[in-house]
């Protein structure tokens, strides 16, 4: 099957001149990221909520229901998130990885100013236990 036919498959929107038309929550992804992904149209999940129409007030939502009994599991999982119309894909870390294919740069989600591993760093083996004397690695009075 040929690309242009398997995108029609998945639902690719093209305007007049064949031209992707991008749904406004939509992100121009790479090609790569394209296959495979899903479907492009709105899909029903299990809870009955569609995904992907853009509105989030579902009456069979769990959100709409929640009480302080309710699992925030439930709310847990790809069925939750629509492989093309996900708000998160709009950060600049996402869309510069899946519009431009710059690989996101590590460390992000470290703390620099917290090195749990400082003693051991220092060729002291183990770390000890700590005995509150410091707080962020500086000795306290």
């Amino acid at each position: 099957m040929d690309e242009r036919k398997q995108e029609m498959d998945e639902g690719s929107i093209r305007d007049q001149t064949g031209q992707e038309d991008l749904d406004p929550f939509e992100i121009n992804f790479l090609p790569e990221f394209r296959k495979g992904r899903g479907p492009r149209k709105p899909f029903v999940n299990s809870f009955g909520v569609v995904i992907g129409d853009h509105d989030y007030e579902s009456e069979n939502s769990p959100l709409e229901q929640w009480t302080t009994d309710t699992d925030p599991a439930v709310m847990a999982g790809d069925q939750w998130v629509h492989p093309f119309k996900d708000t998160g894909f709009h950060s600049n870390e996402n869309r510069d990885y899946f519009e431009k294919g710059i690989p996101p740069q590590s460390g992000i989600f470290m703390h620099p100013d917290k090195n749990s591993s400082y003693k051991f760093n220092l060729g002291r083996g183990e770390p000890e236990e700590d005995s509150g004397k410091r707080k962020n690695g500086q000795e306290q009075e």
